[in-house]
């Protein structure tokens, strides 16, 4: 019979393509982890891995137990986590890539109360604008937009993600306030360069009568990171399309103005993502139900509609 252990460091072997990711994944040093491999194959007596000092890759073999086992190994640990919170309170790390802004913003004041709540889980935080795998880099949750849905992951919307056109009181000092996107065309700028593919982002806005337009700025500045646009956008450097979750509390303290208030861009809505999987830990579930009842709770869905903000 083999171990988990052995079956594990296989496993995460093979989704991350070489036994040191795979190490820093499972928390064990790359020698334990080429170890337990070695193992295995000398119990299964068959090779599971080609290997040289560059490259780590399942043989045929390999990757025909790799498909028979890798799904019930991660229902026999979800198992395994669900029996062991079932009769107490939710326990463990819960790992969670978020997006900077919307993190810190929105989720973060909601965490003394979860805390409280359930005091024996542990949070893990990453914060990126950059997409995840969940399943390879072995997140238990991921909250915001954009992330692909493969085999097994699902997602449960919690607001809109919607942009809006805003700019500084004394950047529109002594301008005559636009009525339509054309009314800008040529005004300096801040744009935003997509961090996964290197391009300038591009949004449709819907004005009124189902118009689009598109906006064709200066580009004062490009930068990479949203909250460089709304404080680029503060400070007086340009117009910006930024989204309501980064406009709020700007445009309730008068920082920004929005805009052409009757346009805007809708680019779906911010999501929370997670395994589907039958038997899902405790932890996750508890995290999951929390956000949603206090989405709900304070009505954040509808505070950043772009259809009542700075209106």
């Amino acid at each position: 019979m083999e171990t988990l252990s052995n079956l594990e460091s296989f496993i995460r072997s093979a989704e991350h393509g070489s036994f040191s990711a795979a190490a820093r994944h499972l928390a064990l040093t790359p020698a334990a982890v080429s170890r337990n491999v070695a193992q295995l194959e000398q119990n299964l007596g068959v090779r599971l891995f080609h290997r040289s000092t560059r490259n780590l890759t399942l043989t045929e073999a390999g990757e025909h137990f790799f498909n028979n086992i890798r799904d019930n190994l991660n229902s026999i640990q979800s198992s395994i986590s669900e029996f062991n919170t079932g009769s107490s309170s939710p326990k463990g790390i819960l790992k969670i890539s978020l997006s900077p802004g919307f993190g810190v913003e929105y989720i973060l004041p909601l965490m003394p109360e979860f805390i409280n709540r359930y005091p024996e889980i542990k949070l893990e935080w990453h914060l990126s604008n950059k997409q995840v795998n969940l399943i390879t880099d072995n997140f238990d949750v991921a909250i915001g937009s954009g992330v692909k849905l493969g085999l097994g992951i699902v997602k449960r919307p919690l607001s809109p993600l919607h942009m809006i056109i805003a700019a500084s009181p004394a950047f529109l000092k002594n301008k005559v306030l636009p009525r339509h996107p054309q009314d800008i065309s040529g005004w300096d700028g801040i744009i935003m360069r997509s961090p996964q593919t290197g391009k300038l982002h591009e949004y449709k806005f819907l004005g009124p009568n189902s118009e689009q337009a598109y906006l064709n700025l200066n580009e004062k500045l490009v930068a990479d990171d949203p909250s460089a646009l709304h404080q680029g956008a503060a400070l007086g450097m340009g117009i910006a399309a930024i989204s309501t979750a980064h406009a709020k509390s700007y445009i309730a303290n008068g920082t920004l103005i929005r805009i052409l208030p009757d346009w805007y861009a809708d680019l779906g809505e911010t999501n929370l993502y997670f395994s589907s999987k039958k038997h899902m830990p405790a932890k996750t579930r508890c995290f999951i139900d929390f956000l949603v009842e206090k989405f709900e709770e304070l009505k954040i869905s509808e505070q950043l509609s772009a259809h009542t903000m700075g209106k």
